[in-house]
């Protein structure tokens, strides 16, 4: 692992000091056979979610995401454990669910949870199959290197959340490998203050199946999307976990500094790693909560 200085800023477009040079050497591999079949099944899951997810009425649509993106996860090797509800909220009220970043395994983990929509970077639009699934979803793109476009992509969150959607950013911008991590940056959660909407954390760790930590299969800096697939592909086996973390009422934050301080003490609590410079608690108080299999759903 490499030592991490602070992320540079550019504009108000998020950057990680995180390169493949984090990523550990590849240990144990999967089969060519089973690299074979989890391929085929990875991309037979995705065909189903974009062609079902147009033609479906709304009342299954969310059903189908949910069942598809399970369907990915597995067919790409990764067992889903969720700790706490299995939900991130009811059907019809709006709330901000946040998370850290690590992988594109977290936007498939979400929405194996309960499907949302996804704040997302504007060139995620372009890329192939996913970019028209995200876009099919409802997705929020937003244009990073674009400062004025800020206050419309507030805007545009904030009606969505007052709609009732459930909203999942990435508030630290952009992927990190799991070491280090980001800051938690503001402007998505003025949109809940605005909407009035609680802000539900989720920590997101990815293990090995013996319980270690997998930072191979984080995708930083200039890896490819495909780069960092196969990466996942060859693991034996991968774990992710999501911890379903008390949600924040917007009302009872100062402001959205201290909303996004809140949210990201909480997550930070969970996985070890600081975000940002503001202090985190060696660990967050929950009361005991169930473990969720949902590679068995």
């Amino acid at each position: 692992m490499t030592e991490h200085p602070r992320a540079p800023f550019a504009g108000w477009a998020p950057t990680s000091p995180c390169t493949p040079d984090c990523l550990p050497d590849r240990g144990p591999v999967a089969s060519r056979v089973r690299i074979a079949v989890r391929a085929v099944a990875l991309i037979v899951s995705l065909l189903g979610a974009v062609l079902g997810t147009p033609v479906l009425p709304a009342r299954l649509r969310d059903r189908w995401l949910r069942v598809c993106s399970r369907a990915c996860l597995r067919s790409a090797g990764v067992r889903l454990r969720v700790v706490g509800s299995d939900r991130f909220t009811e059907p019809g009220s709006g709330v901000l669910v946040v998370a850290n970043h690590l992988s594109w395994i977290d936007v498939l983990v979400l929405d194996a949870v309960q499907p949302v929509r996804v704040l997302a970077k504007r060139e995620v639009r372009e890329w192939p199959v996913i970019g028209g699934l995200a876009a099919r979803t409802g997705a929020l793109f937003v244009d990073r290197a674009e400062l004025h476009a800020l206050p419309a992509t507030v805007a545009a969150t904030t009606d969505a959340l007052r709609a009732g959607a459930v909203v999942g950013v990435f508030p630290e911008g952009t992927t990190w490998c799991g070491s280090a991590a980001g800051r938690f940056h503001r402007a998505a959660f003025q949109a809940a203050i605005d909407a009035g909407v609680p802000v539900q954390p989720v920590a997101i760790t990815l293990r090995h199946a013996d319980g270690t930590i997998a930072g191979g299969a984080a995708f930083v800096g200039d890896q490819t999307l495909l780069d960092s697939l196969m990466r996942v592909l060859r693991m034996p086996e991968l774990v992710c976990e999501l911890t379903m973390l008390p949600s924040i009422p917007a009302g009872s934050a100062i402001d959205r500094r201290d909303l996004a301080r809140r949210a990201g003490e909480a997550v930070g609590g969970v996985t070890g790693v600081r975000h940002g410079i503001v202090p985190v608690p060696v660990l967050v108080d929950l009361v005991p909560v169930p473990v969720r299999d949902a590679a068995a759903a």
